[in-house]
């Protein structure tokens, strides 16, 4: 592997026939002169910069909030055993759905009770990481992922039930276990790939680990310990996704989204763009009716803003629900494509990196995008049979 990558940084390219920067050129101009022409060049930088500082400070420090307390979580699991527990007790359960040991059932677990880069934490610990094997790390990018933000999107719905008028417990329900037939698509796609880049090799002790390191000390000692150097994971993994967050989520949300106030205008403001894939959607709607059963096209805005954050997609809702279009259909694929993709568009690339698999960042992102599709329609077929 490392010979191969020496081999991509020294390649040589004939200038003669270099074609990129016009190419580049051309296609970033194809991107920047129309949405410049539609909110003016001022208006579009300015959207720019408020749209990535308010990132900045909205989702990235939660985010790395989340990863210091999840990382001092997982940090202190395995320092006491849960990790070796949960190895044992799942490992008859996670091979078979997910071909990854027991101990990758503490990453769905940290993810849905957070987000997704909390599985990152889990990866840094060498006590969790010990149960992989090579091809089987790149992995927890699409698990960790296929629950991220599952708590908080779970409650966030059954909190509409009062607005809607309808008991959504069922529904809701329906949404998890479509977003847990994601899980199971996405990684095992993943893994056609991560075994041929890595090898399906076992490069970790086939028999069972019947030992696990802890800390010198006492007690109370070994639990502070344990806790801080997990949190100091934790800042460092929340800066390793700025990049990231940063970058996509603004592109994502500038082809999304309209002027914040229509009558007014563009006015420089975070958020703001042209709504492009929206109108690409409504191009399409025959399609978008079959995958996610939606019969307004304005409901694709749901599934179009979970690929760079599902929480500003959970801001959605009370619109939908104002104008009258949602129903328990809408609800439960919403709560899986919510938990399914979860804004992966705007981490997978940083928790690739993280996970030292960058080369497989496109693999990672074509087979989740896969699972998310099948997800929905998964969880749209479940709600004609129940509902």
């Amino acid at each position: 592997m490392v010979t191969r990558l020496r081999a991509h940084v020294s390649k040589k390219r004939n200038l003669k026939m270099e074609y990129e920067p016009f190419i580049f050129l051309a296609i970033f101009l194809v991107i920047f002169i129309p949405l410049a022409n539609a909110m003016g060049a001022a208006n579009l930088f300015k959207t720019l910069m408020s749209t990535a500082h308010d990132l900045l400070l909205n989702v990235v420090f939660f985010i790395m909030a989340v990863a210091v307390l999840t990382g001092a979580l997982g940090t202190l699991f395995s320092e006491f055993g849960v990790v070796f527990l949960f190895n044992r007790l799942l490992k008859k359960l996670m091979k078979p759905l997910y071909s990854l040991p027991g101990a990758s059932s503490l990453g769905i677990f940290t993810t849905y009770l957070s987000d997704n880069p909390a599985i990152l934490s889990l990866a840094k610990d060498k006590e969790f990481i010990k149960y992989f094997e090579k091809w089987q790390i790149p992995l927890l990018c699409n698990l960790g992922t296929s629950f991220g933000m599952g708590l908080i999107v779970t409650t966030y719905m059954a909190a509409q039930s009062t607005s809607l008028g309808m008991n959504l417990v069922v529904p809701i329900l329906i949404g998890n276990l479509g977003a847990f037939v994601g899980s199971i698509i996405s990684v095992r796609i993943f893994s056609i790939f991560t075994k041929k880049h890595f090898g399906d090799t076992h490069d970790i002790e086939v028999k069972p680990v019947t030992w696990r390191k802890v800390r010198e000390g006492t007690l109370g000692s070994r639990f502070l310990d344990a806790t801080l150097e997990g949190g100091k994971t934790g800042v460092t993994l929340g800066l390793d996704i700025i990049p990231g967050v940063l970058i996509i989520s603004t592109f994502v949300m500038i082809i999304t989204n309209g002027p914040v106030d229509v009558a007014a205008g563009y006015q420089g403001l975070a958020y703001e763009g042209v709504p492009f894939l929206p109108w690409l959607a409504s191009k399409v709607s025959w399609l978008i009716e079959f995958i996610f059963g939606f019969q307004s096209p304005e409901l694709i805005a749901f599934p179009l803003t979970c690929l760079g954050s599902t929480g500003a997609a959970l801001a959605l809702v009370p619109r939908f629900i104002s104008d009258g279009i949602l129903t328990a259909n809408e609800v439960a694929v919403f709560t899986s494509i919510g938990l399914t993709w979860s804004g992966y568009l705007s981490t997978h690339v940083a928790m690739m990196d993280t996970l030292e698999a960058r080369p497989l960042a496109s693999k990672a992102i074509l087979s989740h995008t896969i699972a998310g599709i099948l997800a929905a329609m998964f969880t749209r077929i479940l709600v004609g049979i129940f509902i």
